[in-house]
This record gives structure tokens, sequence and C-alpha cells, in this order.
């Protein structure tokens, strides 16, 4: 799943359950569907399955402060024969999403400590010409923008409204 997150700054949050958690990694600019586009993606602590739903507002103070939208959600299966904690030991997991804006083969790689790498590989889901986040910048559960999460939720609405590419309110 992927969660929208504008606290510090506005990020996409990539999580795959695996071992009981959703592991998951910072993605600054969001994925691309483009091949050739490769994202840096930063590792963070590991969340609990109950926060793959989550959408509203972390109180500011906390970690994490700020709005969260739940851009994407799906299922994921892992290439090859190796499991997930050895696949993340070694730092190359390869897998096929299945969700309702991201679909196909993905790879993230390790390049050093817990900077990864999130690219889209190459098949029929793969697009130059699409820039997936602006085109489909709404949650899959609520069709909310993050301004209008923030605006019912109590959050601040002009902070948020900075998270969505095109400028443009609820």
């Amino acid at each position: 799943m992927v969660q929208k997150h504008r606290a510090t700054a506005l990020h996409y949050d990539f999580r795959l359950e695996a071992g009981g958690v959703l592991v998951s990694w910072a993605v600054p600019k969001g994925p691309s569907l483009d091949p050739k586009v490769k994202r840096l993606a930063m590792a963070v602590e590991d969340h609990p399955l109950d926060y793959a739903r989550f959408e509203g507002v972390i109180p500011e103070g906390e970690y994490g402060g700020g709005t969260v939208m739940v851009w994407d959600i799906g299922t994921y299966e892992l290439e090859g024969d190796e499991d997930f904690a050895k696949a993340f030991e070694r730092g190359e997991l390869t897998f096929t999403l299945r969700g309702k804006k991201l679909k196909g083969r993905w790879t993230l790689i390790r390049t050093r400590g817990r900077q990864w790498l999130l690219f889209k590989r190459t098949d029929r889901y793969a697009s130059k010409d699409h820039e997936i986040t602006a085109e489909k910048p709404r949650s899959v559960l609520s069709r909310r923008l993050l301004a209008g999460i923030a605006r019912d939720e109590g959050g601040d609405v002009a902070k948020a409204a900075t998270g969505d590419p095109r400028g443009r309110g609820p």
C-alpha cells in the first residue's frame, strides 16, 4: 500500500506487508511508471498492519505529524524462491503489484544504509507519458484530496493543499 503523507515535507510512504508488519520506505517524489526513472526510497521503521487503512491527521508535534491519505492499496507477490526477509537482507526485492493505481513489476534495490531505489520494471503497465501521482491525486478509500482530508479531520488545510500536485483544493 502507498500513503501520501504531508508531514515536514510531502512524500509517499511505500509499504509492503511482511512478517506481520508493514515494511516501509519514504519516497519523496512518489512512484513513477517510467522504468528509466529511479526514485529514492528511504527505509523507515516498520508500521503495524492496522496502519494500512489509516487516513486522517496525525497531530503536529507527534512523529509523522501531518495529513495522511491512502493513495493506493492492493496486494503484491515477491518474485523468485527467496522469502521476503532474505531478499530484504540481500537488498533487492522484485515484486508484482496488484493495486488500484500501481500494477505490474517493480524493484526496490538498497544502494547503501537506509537508501534504496524504487523503480518500475518494463511491462504493459509501464509508461513514459504519465505522471501517476499528478494524474491520480485522490484517495482510493475516500476519493478526497489531501486538503479535503485535512479539512474534514481538523488538520492544517493550507499545508495539506501544497501537497496536491495541481494546487487544487478539495
